[in-house]
This record gives C-alpha cells, sequence and structure tokens, in this order.
C-alpha cells in the first residue's frame, strides 16, 4: 500500500519571487512610457508627441519583456530538482535496510 504524500515546501524559492517583482517593475515602466501625448488645446493634434517612438515602440517592448520574464519566473524550477510527490515512507525504509 503505497501513498503518495506532498513536501511540505514552498512552490517558489526568492529567486522566483524576486523575478516576479521585477517584472511587474519592468511592465509598470512600459505602462508609464506609455501615458501621455495630451496637448495644452484640445483643438490642436500633435501627432509627433503621440505617435512618438516611446509610446509605439519601447513601451510595448518593455511590457512584453515583462510578461515573459514573469512567464519564466512562474515555470522556472527549483535548484534542488526533487519530485514535488514523495513515496511513502515505509518504502523508503526498505531501500535503507537494503543498502546495510
Amino acid at each position: 500500500m503505497s501513498k503518495l504524500k506532498v513536501k511540505d515546501v514552498m512552490p517558489f524559492e526568492k529567486e522566483n519571487y524576486m523575478l516576479l517583482g521585477i517584472s511587474a517593475a519592468v511592465m509598470i515602466i512600459g505602462y508609464l512610457l506609455m501615458v501621455g501625448g495630451a496637448t495644452e488645446d484640445p483643438a490642436v493634434f500633435d501627432p509627433d508627441k503621440l505617435f512618438s517612438f516611446r509610446r509605439i515602440i519601447l513601451s510595448p517592448i518593455l511590457i512584453l519583456i515583462g510578461i515573459g520574464l514573469a512567464f519564466y519566473a512562474i515555470v522556472k524550477r527549483p535548484k534542488n530538482d526533487e519530485p514535488i510527490f514523495l513515496v511513502d515512507k515505509a518504502k523508503k525504509s526498505n531501500k535503507k535496510t537494503a543498502k546495510a
């Protein structure tokens, strides 16, 4: 009768959380760079402000980098690459006695 038990570990390590924080910061910077472009006079349209390199190219690239970094932080495995589920302790003790 083998029972599977879940290890008592956190699913993420400190490095995963740091990468998630960095990715959130990169995405926030991307969104902040996209903000703006308003003119003082609403009757005047200034395409250079609205369609600038910063808003059309740089901001979306930063947001996509942040999303990619967040995906990597979520799927990154811990350094101690042990399985999450372990076999019952009875089977482990049989292996130890067999070696002795």
